[in-house]
């Protein structure tokens, strides 16, 4: 793999609110992290749909299941990560496995994964074009400004032959790397979050499943183009520091992730936005 710099997504002011908050709730104290196995598991995660899926393990499954959980909710896809290497998260749900073994590679952080959960197609999405094919010569596309995401954004522009990727490219593809843009399209590369934001300023914007939803797109109806589930890498991953896979909690809650009723829960509420991997 060739070297260039990585650029993770920072969060600026909104990272340090959400340090703040998580002080001020005391995460990290006695019991309520990674360390103090007799205490209540503590898991981070974005608001949508981890924390929606999350939320419903707590309020429905976990009790019976003898599993005390409680969910950070972050805005961001570094602070979740940064949170459970230092032990103020006991688990994290958020993010695919490529993204993960890079920011472990990048940040220097022992993080593994433990199931696979759902997956949350990534779409493109334009508020000037009905269909990739709408779009114009030289048209300005945003993509996430993360490795992982990027390349993974490209690999869907190229899926549509909108563009072709360098033969042995990989997920850490970046616009430097196609090989033929007939369309002479444009890249605009944006932190994630800001990704629904953009679309009134660009012709089209790849978005991650989770920021449209929070923004009120559906991925279904929405985009105009998305992710298939079959044979896709990027299946969003329960998450906990590398030695913890065999804590008790993790592994209950493992068990309900992946679970009928989880998978019925993503079914109805998602409708396709978010598509659950256990079970056909």
């Amino acid at each position: 793999m060739r070297t260039r710099t990585r650029t993770l997504p920072a969060a600026a002011a909104g990272a340090a609110a959400l340090v703040l908050g998580l002080t001020a709730c005391g995460a990290g104290g006695p019991g309520s992290g990674a360390d103090d196995k007799g205490g209540p598991l503590v898991v981070g995660a974005t608001p949508t749909p981890a924390g929606e899926v999350l939320t419903y393990v707590q309020q429905k499954l976990a009790k019976k299941a003898g599993l005390d959980l409680e969910i950070k909710e972050f805005t961001d896809y570094v602070l979740p990560n940064t949170a459970l290497q230092d032990g103020t998260l006991g688990a994290n749900l958020y993010q695919h496995k490529p993204y993960l073994d890079d920011f472990n590679q990048s940040k220097g952080t022992t993080l593994s994964a433990v199931t696979e959960v759902y997956l949350p197609p990534m779409g493109l999405y334009s508020e000037k074009a009905e269909e990739p094919g709408d779009l114009k010569k030289g048209a300005t596309v945003a993509l996430p400004n993360d490795i992982t995401n990027e390349g993974r954004a490209l690999e869907l522009l190229a899926s549509e032959g909108l563009i072709e990727l360098k033969k042995g490219t990989g997920a850490d593809a970046t616009p430097e790397d196609i090989a033929k843009n007939p369309r002479r399209l444009r890249f605009k590369e944006m932190e994630p979050a800001q990704l629904p934001r953009s679309l009134k300023d660009v012709d089209a914007a790849i978005v991650n499943n989770n920021y449209a939803l929070d923004a009120g797109l559906s991925p279904r109806k929405d985009a105009i183009l998305l992710e298939s589930v079959k044979d896709n890498p990027y299946n969003n991953v329960l998450a906990v520091r590398k030695g913890d896979e065999d804590d008790p909690r993790v592994k209950k809650l493992a068990k309900l992730l992946t679970s009928p009723e989880v998978k019925k829960f993503i079914e109805e509420k998602y409708q396709g936005s978010v598509l659950p991997v256990t079970g056909d």
